[in-house]
């Protein structure tokens, strides 16, 4: 079957005017809010102007039913920019609005992903709990059931991006705690408005400093039964449908990460001179350039072969996992060799190189951390896991 990796002029123009965005309204700023810690409320505005929170959603639910190849583009120039907000793209259209395009009535879309699709509303989504993260099954947020049908929920969610200013968050709970992930369902909180929800953000991470990171906790909180996204137990599901979609785009910005780090190695290497000579002309430089270059290419390839998957429409949890492990081992592994080319001038924040460092090391760890795809990638050839079909 031939392959044609050629963008089509639709595909071509969604890159250039993201590519201008990053570098007219992301990158001027992009290391003041990082060391400010602040998020920028602005971009995120210019990207709902520009259909990014709503890319691949159709039309009929006032997205812009893009491909995914273009999704892919958008989150590799995103995160060119700014991880944090690519990170947005991942919880608000990947893990929220996607799975609600799935598995929501018509009347709950047009309730929550219609304003979501036009950047209207940001939502968020609520899985990781502080003792389940790759162990969903160990949650300990329950719904419920009250005798008129409605939910009574109560617990807390951690590590949620976006937790403190989204409007609607996609929040999975027990509403059966003895059936473990058989158990779980899926319910839209809106924070803002549901009594009994409080929020909060963490202060001093690693990295991913201008954007929002924080929790969630219910306490006691009403939710009528039109909360409820699928049916009861279906929440595990629901969840995994999500990663299959947040994770292609973490691994989509991964890919942004790697250029960005290529391209300044690249430059830094021609305008830096020892001994008379640029250190580009040196060998031991070479090698850690054409690393770069052989992460970038095979990164967004596998990044590619996911966006056909889901183009066809058919399952691609096997390729979207082989992505997002490799594309995010590979832009650490650049970023640090990036450092290692620049020498001490990559460790002063205002050249932005130890930023990417440092905000590459978080998608290692979420959205399934890089041990629990190997175990997926294993499972999987030893016929042990069906990842596809």
């Amino acid at each position: 079957m031939p392959v044609d990796l050629t963008l089509t002029d639709e595909q071509a123009s969604i890159q250039e005017t993201v590519r201008r965005f990053v570098d007219e309204r992301v990158l001027p700023n992009a290391v003041r809010n990082d060391i400010e810690h602040h998020l920028d409320m602005g971009v995120i505005e210019g990207m709902a102007e520009l259909g990014l929170l709503g890319a691949p959603i159709p039309e009929e639910w006032g997205g812009q039913g893009l491909d995914f190849i273009s999704e892919a583009l958008i989150c590799e120039e995103i995160e060119r920019g700014e991880a944090a907000f690519r990170t947005l793209i991942s919880v608000h259209v990947g893990l929220n609005s996607l799975a609600l395009l799935e598995y929501a009535s018509d009347e709950q879309k047009e309730r929550w992903l219609r304003p979501q699709a036009r950047g209207e509303k940001l939502a968020c989504f609520g899985l990781t709990e502080p003792a389940a993260g790759s162990d969903v099954a160990a949650m300990q947020t329950t719904a419920i059931r009250q005798p008129d049908g409605s939910y009574l929920l109560n617990g807390s969610k951690s590590w949620i991006s976006y937790a403190s200013v989204a409007d609607h968050a996609l929040v999975f709970a027990k509403t059966d705690p003895a059936a473990r992930h058989r158990g779980i369902s899926a319910f839209v909180v809106e924070p803002k408005e549901d009594a009994g929800v409080t929020t909060s953000d963490y202060r001093d991470k690693l990295g991913v400093r201008a954007g929002s990171t924080g929790e969630l906790a219910f306490d006691d909180v009403h939710l009528p039964a039109d909360r409820r996204i699928g049916e009861e137990g279906e929440g595990f599901k629901i969840a995994m449908y999500g990663l299959d979609h947040g994770r292609f785009t973490v691994a989509a910005g991964a890919v942004g990460v790697i250029r960005a780090c290529l391209e300044a190695t690249v430059r830094y290497a021609r305008e830096r001179e020892t001994f008379g000579e640029e250190i580009g002309r040196r060998q031991m430089v070479q090698d850690k350039i054409a690393d770069m270059v052989l992460d970038y290419e095979t990164a967004r390839l596998l990044v590619w072969q996911a966006a056909v998957r889901k183009n066809q429409g058919v399952r691609n949890t096997r390729e979207t996992s082989l992505a997002k492990w490799h594309a995010t081992e590979a832009a650490f592994r650049t970023a640090h060799q990036a450092i290692q080319v620049h020498g001490a001038v990559a460790y002063d924040a205002e050249t932005g190189i130890e930023r990417y460092f440092r905000n590459a090391r978080a998608p290692i760890i979420y959205e399934g951390t890089t041990e629990i795809h190997k175990m997926m990638q294993a499972e999987h050839a030893l016929g042990y896991r069906r990842m596809n079909g």
